[in-house]
């Protein structure tokens, strides 16, 4: 199953994320994919806040986290067959593939299709949180641009492979995508 969750920044969106972690977990592991590249203090703290977050609000799950600022195909590799994981978050990972790797486009969104192709033949349960930074004013400048239309590119190319894509709007969820909710319903019939 893959949940592809996105929304604006503060927006809820790794809440609803991790919430639907812990659910599909049934009270197993959850793996977390942390894309953010710890480059100083502020980040480290802010990663620091997330952890102890995740502690106080799921003291039931253990979390098992793994570094994965760029690899996120490794990092899949690495994680048993079966497993219910939380990737957050694919906006740091598109900025790492654009400006700390020599990857190119193509290449960065070929790590994303292999890390779903992979976790989906290993029968896991991944759930992709992004940022929707397509709401603000437009840009003005070339760089942001080719930011921006790459992580969309991804965003496009994730909710058409998704089983269920999530929008987080002010703390709530609204499903653009229900495969996961027609599976259900069809399992009671």
């Amino acid at each position: 199953m893959i949940v592809f969750v996105s929304g604006g920044a503060r927006s809820g969106k790794s809440d609803i994320a991790e919430q639907r972690a812990v659910s599909a977990a049934g009270g197993s592991s959850c793996y977390y994919l942390a894309t953010a590249d710890v480059y100083d203090a502020e980040m480290a703290e802010r990663v620091a806040r997330h952890r102890q977050s995740r502690h106080e609000q799921w003291q039931n799950v253990q979390w098992k986290t793994i570094e994965a600022p760029l690899r996120i195909d490794q990092a899949i590799a690495k994680v048993p067959d079966g497993s219910v994981v939380l990737l957050d978050c694919l906006t740091l990972w598109a900025s790492q593939v654009l400006y700390a790797s020599e990857l190119s486009e193509e290449a960065g969104l070929a790590l994303l299709a292999n890390a779903l192709s992979d976790a989906r033949s290993r029968r896991m349960h991944f759930v992709i949180v992004s940022n929707d930074i397509n709401e603000a004013l437009p840009p003005t400048d070339a760089e942001t641009w080719r930011y921006l239309a790459f992580l969309q590119r991804a965003h496009r190319w994730l909710a058409a492979e998704a089983d269920s894509v999530v929008e987080v709007i002010a703390g709530c969820a609204v499903e653009w995508k229900e495969e996961e909710r027609k599976r259900e319903r069809e399992m009671c019939v």
